[in-house]
C-alpha cells in the first residue's frame, strides 16, 4: 500500500484548490498515509519545494481561495529529461503518488508521470470549466458568482445611463462562464468562441433593442480574446443609440472566497483521488457525472469532445 504521497496545484489558481488540498491530507493522515505538499507547481517538483504537511498545515484554509502552494506554469515538463529530474526528487522524499490539481496541461503532466512510474491522479481545477470529463471544475461555481455580482452592479449604473456595458469575462476555449452569467443576469447578447462574433449583427441587435424595444440599457457578456471590448464599446456609442462602456473583470474573477457548492465539490474529489491512489490507480482524473463523482482515465477525458450547450443557448435565445 502507498505509504506517502504529494499534492500539488499547477496552472492558473481556482477558488477551492485549497478545500482539495485540504481535503487529501485530512482523509490520507486519517488512513495513516503521510502527506507532502509540493510547493509552485511542476516547476517546484523539479525544484524539490517539497514539505511535509500535516492536518495542522491545513487548517483554516478551506474558505481560503487562491492556493496554499503556490502555482507555476513548466512548459519545459514536456521535455523527458525534465520530468527525469521531477521523478528523482520525488523518489529522494519517499513520494510514491501524487494527486494534482489543475488543468488540462497539469493532466498531461500526471499522464507523464504515471507512465514513468509514479501514480498520480488529476482534479479539476480552473474556473473555466473547460474540462469535458466532469460536469463541473473546481472555481467554476465561484468565479461565475463573482462575474454575476459585478455584472448586477453594472445595470444598476448602466440603466441610469442609457448604457450598454461590454463585459469581458475569462474563458476564451470554453463559454460557460459568459453564457452561464449571461443567463444569470438577464443579459441581451451572450459572445463566445462557440457562438461565433459578426460585428454589424451585434451592432444591429443592438439597434433594435434600443428602438424597436425601447430598453433604457443593455448588456453583451463576451469571453476573452474574441475582441477589444474597448474598441467595441466605442463603435456601440458611434452606431446605437447606447452609450458603450466597456468592463474587463480579469483576474477578479479567480480570487475570493470558494462558495458552498465549490468546498463541497473539492472536498468531494479530494476524498476520490485518495481512494483511487489507495488501490494502486494511476492516469485518472477525478470528475462529477449526474451528481457522482467518478475517476476517468485521463487519456479518455483529454480526447472527449467538448460538452455541448445547444439547449442551455436555446434557453438563452428564448429568454432574450
Amino acid at each position: 500500500m502507498v505509504k506517502r504521497i504529494g499534492v500539488l496545484t499547477s496552472g492558473g489558481d481556482a477558488p477551492g484548490m485549497n478545500a482539495a488540498i485540504r481535503a487529501v491530507t485530512r482523509v490520507a493522515t486519517n488512513i495513516g498515509i503521510e502527506v507532502y505538499g509540493i510547493y509552485d507547481g511542476y516547476r517546484g517538483m523539479v525544484e524539490g519545494k517539497i514539505q511535509p504537511l500535516t492536518r495542522r498545515d491545513v487548517s483554516d484554509i478551506l474558505d481560503r481561495g487562491g492556493t496554499m502552494l503556490g502555482s507555476a506554469r513548466l512548459p519545459e515538463f514536456k521535455s523527458l529529461e525534465v520530468r527525469e529530474k521531477a521523478v528523482e526528487q520525488l523518489k529522494k522524499f519517499g513520494i510514491e503518488a501524487v494527486v494534482v490539481i489543475g488543468g488540462d496541461g497539469s493532466y498531461r503532466g500526471a499522464l507523464a508521470l504515471t507512465e514513468m512510474g509514479i501514480n498520480c491522479i488529476g482534479l479539476p481545477g480552473t474556473i473555466d470549466n473547460d474540462i469535458s470529463s466532469t460536469d463541473e471544475t473546481i472555481g467554476f461555481n465561484t468565479a461565475l458568482t463573482t462575474i454575476v455580482d459585478a455584472v448586477d452592479k453594472l445595470r444598476d449604473t448602466s440603466s441610469s445611463h442609457h448604457r450598454c456595458s461590454v463585459v469581458e469575462v475569462m474563458g476564451n476555449r470554453c463559454g460557460d462562464l459568459a453564457l452561464f452569467a449571461g443567463i444569470s443576469t438577464g443579459a441581451e447578447i451572450v459572445i463566445t468562441s462557440e457562438t461565433g462574433f459578426d460585428e454589424g449583427e451585434v451592432l444591429d441587435r443592438l439597434r433594435e433593442f434600443d428602438v424597436v424595444k425601447k430598453k433604457n440599457h443593455a448588456l453583451v457578456i463576451i469571453s476573452e480574446k474574441i475582441t477589444d471590448v474597448e474598441v467595441f464599446a466605442r463603435k456601440v456609442s458611434q452606431h446605437t443609440g447606447f452609450s458603450g462602456r466597456a468592463t474587463i473583470l480579469g483576474h477578479v474573477q479567480r480570487g475570493g472566497s470558494p462558495v458552498p457548492a465549490d468546498r463541497i465539490l473539492a472536498s468531494r474529489m479530494g476524498e476520490k483521488a485518495v481512494d483511487l491512489l489507495m488501490q494502486g490507480i494511476g492516469g485518472q482524473c477525478v470528475g462529477t457525472q449526474s451528481g457522482n463523482i467518478v475517476g476517468v482515465p485521463i487519456e479518455e477525458a483529454l480526447n472527449m469532445p467538448a460538452k455541448s450547450r445547444k439547449e442551455l443557448q436555446n434557453l438563452f435565445d428564448r429568454l432574450v
